[in-house]
């Protein structure tokens, strides 16, 4: 296997592989472009993006600056709003669903590490995928760690850290994220 494909395997993989660095460092220079696009002309950004992520549905609007490492590996359903500085560090598959409403600062993280120092100081890494329902609204500054799923209408409250999976028509919050309240 290549390092790109353990990597969206889900496997150990080599962060710095050249493959890889090369396809991060042209998702750098497209963000730039959308990150310095003109606000008066949303067409164009929209169609930049649709060009980023590997799948965008009808709607979508992303405020910059937004920040991901590939972009192919973000799929966003129909309806999708993405407020200001977001970053999605998608190593692995990020899902989100439709009508999905991301708040300020939020941080998808499907990126992570060995817990071995030896290993994680010679750049391996591995990633698990993230899964967002439909008509979830997560709110500015939430943290949603590698490998969480967050079931349909659930509301993720500010500054919430996400480390384990979610059902349907709660909301949660704190840190680490609990259920604060369930939905009717």
């Amino acid at each position: 296997m290549t390092e790109k494909e353990k990597m969206l395997a889900g496997e150990l993989y080599q962060a710095g592989d050249p493959e890889l660095a090369a396809e991060r460092l042209e998702t750098r220079k497209l963000l730039k472009t959308i990150n310095d696009s003109d606000p008066e002309d949303p067409e164009y950004r929209i169609s930049l993006f649709k060009k980023l992520f590997g799948k965008a549905g009808e709607n979508l609007w992303v405020e910059p600056p937004f920040y991901c490492d590939y972009g192919s590996n973000i799929e966003v359903g129909d309806d999708v709003f993405f407020n200001f500085n977001c970053v999605v560090l998608d190593v692995c598959k990020v899902t989100l669903g439709d009508r999905v409403f991301v708040g300020p600062n939020v941080q998808f993280y499907s990126a992570t590490h060995p817990l071995d120092p030896v290993s994680r100081g010679q750049q391996w890494e591995y990633g698990k995928p993230i899964t967002i329902g439909s008509d979830v609204w997560i709110g500015g500054s939430a943290v949603l760690c590698p490998g969480v799923s967050i079931g349909e209408r659930t509301v993720v409250a500010a500054g919430a850290v996400v480390t384990k999976d979610f059902p349907s028509d709660v909301v949660i919050g704190g840190n680490p994220a609990k259920v604060i309240k369930y939905l009717e």
